[in-house]
């Protein structure tokens, strides 16, 4: 028996199947997309859209899985992902024959089905959002996105999601009650102002889509009833009756009990995932608004915590059911097939109370109980959260499939209110997909960028005159070659003139993905349940949420810092290496005896991570010029509606520090061309000698308050050493300084020993259940590509 108990027998035995299921390739959204897409062609986006959506809810497979308390699927089977043909299809067709041999993150897929592919093909030719992205991209920035400087492929081939919706409002008034506002919305337009005409397309959307989830939920009440009636076992056969009785009712009238609540939630937040190709969607605040109908439940006798409990693990084991298949390219900046579906708990309530209740507790368990990649949970840190509370979780870190993550509220609460958000929102703040945080239920259609910048490459495009050293191909103007600079403060000026550049590109790669967007879809149900798109008559795409901040994201943070501490000591202080040598020794990756005694010195110099002033502040300086310039820019709905409108930085590197670092040449820190870059903002690999605390000093002094998009640590820890209980009390007290004394933002840990993943690469099928810590999610060991896991094992592991 596990600290946290078990899994009832029927849920163990639906687990199972899971992990044994393969991952497929869906084609049913795919034909009934194509199918309405040529028949509607005349129709505005909203309605197509909204159809669509009717279509497929109406005519795809649904199934009740024996084991399961709660109804609803995504594909025609479980772990099966669909495919978007919206989005893109070139990929789709080139990578057919491809999905089963990949290495990482194979999927597989039936001749039948690659022929209904291949017939439908032809019509989404040059008609997707990503070929009219990619067409739209100015041609001197479409260079930064060829050449790997700035990817963003995740946001033009991706719907709505890094967002969570007001899943709170939905279960109090039932989605009958949007349907009802979008009607006396429509039926007060006046259609004189041409503005109102576009209104009235999406509240005509609305009204379609709710009563396409309605009728969704009333196919799987027929299902359940039609099941119970030739069920021979008693008990099963009174849960399929309930199980119809509650699709009969929810999502469209309001939940009346937990039960209720927790069907409608997943009811709800499947289809969301159905009607777009995204990813990153939340459930927020999960503890602080289904706590009310437990609470209610138990007192009244409807249920027992066992039960409750059995209910939740249900929900993450079908949340798990979910899958996405992306890109062989995208798929490396994702590894793993994350869905980033995260759930938040603990935190304060608006007066600055602990709002953790018995269902932060019962979630927190649930979770550990399911040791699965989904969903990600979050805990959100204050200094009033109990020490009860805290060895709770660190007994789910224990577990060892990377979870929780921490966020810290006393920093990210002041963050925002500083940005304009309202104080009461602030404190209502939840993780969205790995560590970027917004208001669930008012924020807009994505709370980061999803374009990546390649920090070490830039520097070393910024040392060669503003031209791509791989490439050849000048892509800005500079300031000379590092070969001719005399002084470090000329390295500097470099590094301020190009990354602002890159900063300029990133906002204008960035607001080309949204505009090409909000131009070719527009998804309703996702917008009907953000405030206020119904009140303005606009999707989130198009400025209807009450918040529109976004991150973009920085990748090698630790490589530029200790790239910058090399150059300044190596070779302007010490005069060890002339700037001319250094550059030969770059160009040819350190490679001959010579080379690797200038590459020696390069790994002898103060590296980030270690708190050292020295290297720390240098990677400060240069991060608050990208800062610095990123202020002056705006997204796509600034001055449209939305409070903010601006960007912030962002460390969610997810998976891309793998393909960046392959794609970047040798760096002046050391490491070699094609090795991963650090991932987020931790240490390089092996370059933190002087233990975790070390770490979190060098990692507060990062401008946090500006990186509100997320400052994502992983720190990687072996079982042994948190089986002693002293240690796990002194990673408790070491969470309280990093938050409460040095404002951290965020930490997870990986509790894993190097001996364990070099025996799960030599032996898969003695680790099927291996999880990892990827960046922000965690995944599978198994299903990661070999980089990617080569990349975890080299990860430093700490001590207490």
């Amino acid at each position: 028996m596990s600290y946290f108990g078990e899994l009832t027998p029927r849920m163990a035995a639906f687990r199972e199947e899971l992990l044994n299921a393969k991952p497929q390739v869906c084609v049913e959204r795919a034909v009934i997309t194509t199918r309405v897409y040529r028949e509607r062609q005349d129709q505005p986006l909203a309605l197509k859209r909204a159809i669509m959506l009717r279509e497929v809810l109406a005519g795809m497979s649904i199934f009740i899985e024996p084991q399961t308390l709660i109804a609803g699927n995504q594909a025609s089977s479980n772990r099966s992902a669909p495919i978007f043909p919206e989005y893109a299809m070139s990929w789709v067709i080139d990578e057919l024959d491809e999905f089963e041999r990949r290495d990482g993150d194979v999927f597989y897929i039936t001749e039948e089905n690659k022929r209904k592919l291949r017939e439908i093909a032809p019509f989404w030719e040059h008609n997707t959002v990503l070929d009219r992205g990619l067409a739209a991209f100015p041609p001197h920035s479409r260079l930064y996105y060829d050449l790997g400087i700035i990817k963003s492929e995740g946001n033009i081939t991706s719907g709505d999601a890094h967002c969570a919706v007001n899943y709170s409002g939905m279960l109090r008034a039932g989605l009958g009650d949007y349907k009802r506002r979008a009607e006396e919305k429509l039926a007060a337009l006046d259609l004189t102002d041409y503005r109102n005409i576009h209104k009235s397309y999406f509240y005509r959307a609305v009204v379609i889509v709710v009563d396409a989830v309605r009728a969704f939920a009333r196919r799987y009440a027929d299902l359940a009833f039609r099941t119970a009636r030739q069920e021979a076992d008693e008990a099963r056969r009174a849960e399929l009756l309930e199980m119809s009785r509650i699709l009969s009712k929810v999502p469209y009238g309001p939940a009346e009990s937990f039960r209720e609540a927790v069907q409608a939630l997943w009811l709800t937040h499947l289809v969301l995932q159905i009607e777009s190709n995204g990813h990153s969607l939340s459930y927020g605040r999960m503890d602080q608004y289904l706590d009310p109908y437990y609470e209610a439940d138990l007192a009244a006798g409807r249920i027992t915590a066992a039960q409750a409990d059995e209910l939740l693990c249900n929900l993450w084991l079908k949340s798990y059911t979910i899958n996405k298949i992306r890109s062989w390219s995208h798929t490396q900046f994702s590894a793993g097939s994350p869905l980033y579906q995260n759930v938040t708990i603990a935190g304060q309530t608006p007066d600055g109370r602990d709002a953790t209740n018995p269902m932060s507790r019962l979630i927190l368990r649930s979770v550990a109980q399911c040791h699965l990649t989904q969903p990600n949970l979050t805990v959100r840190y204050h200094r009033g959260l109990s020490d009860e509370f805290m060895r709770e979780c660190v007994e789910v870190v224990r577990c060892g499939f990377g979870m929780p993550a921490f966020n810290d509220d006393e920093v990210i609460i002041p963050s925002f209110i500083a940005k304009g958000v309202k104080p009461e929102d602030a404190y209502n703040y939840s993780a969205i997909g790995c560590v970027e945080t917004a208001v669930p239920g008012k924020w807009g259609y994505r709370c980061t960028g999803m374009s990546f910048l390649n920090f070490p490459k830039a520097l070393l495009i910024a040392m060669n005159d503003g031209v791509d050293p791989a490439s050849g191909t000048r892509l800005c103007e500079g300031t000379g070659h590092f070969r001719d600079m005399e002084s470090f403060d000329e390295v500097k000026a470099c590094w301020d003139k190009v990354i602002r550049e890159m900063c300029r590109q990133c906002t204008i790669i960035d607001a080309t993905c949204d505009m090409v967007l909000e131009e070719n879809t527009a998804d309703i149900l996702c917008s009907a349940l953000t405030d206020d798109c119904i009140e303005h008559g606009l999707n989130m795409k198009e400025g209807g949420a009450v918040y529109d901040f976004i991150s973009d994201l920085q990748v090698g943070i630790a490589n530029l810092a200790d790239s910058l501490a090399a150059v300044k000591k190596v070779v302007f202080e010490d005069g060890a290496v002339t700037p001319a040598r250094l550059w030969e020794a770059l160009e040819q990756n350190f490679e001959g005896p010579e080379n690797e005694r200038i590459r020696a010195l390069l790994q002898a110099a103060p590296k980030y991570g270690n708190d050292d002033d020295y290297v720390d502040n240098l990677v400060v300086d240069a991060y608050n010029v990208y800062i610095d310039e990123m202020k002056k820019y705006h997204n796509t709905r600034y001055g449209r509606g939305p409070i903010g409108g601006i960007y912030y930085a962002g460390t969610s590197s997810i998976s891309a520090n793998v393909p960046q670092g392959a794609g970047t040449l040798a760096t002046p820190d050391g490491r070699r061309a094609g090795e991963p870059l650090a991932e987020g903002c931790s240490p390089s690999h092996a370059a933190d000698r002087n233990g975790p605390t070390a770490v979190f000093k060098s990692v507060s002094k990062l401008p946090t308050e500006e990186i509100t998009g997320g400052v994502l640590l992983n720190q990687k820890v072996t079982p042994q050493m948190l089986q002693k209980e002293e240690n796990r009390e002194k990673l408790v007290l070491l969470l309280r300084t990093f938050f409460n004394r040095l404002h951290g933002y965020h930490v997870q840990f990986n509790v894993v020993s190097r001996d364990t993943l070099l025996d799960a690469q030599a032996h898969p099928e003695n680790h099927r259940d291996l999880i990892v810590r990827v960046a922000g999610y965690s995944a599978f060991f198994n299903v990661l590509s070999r980089r990617t896991q080569d990349d975890i094992i080299e990860r430093t592991e700490q001590a207490l």
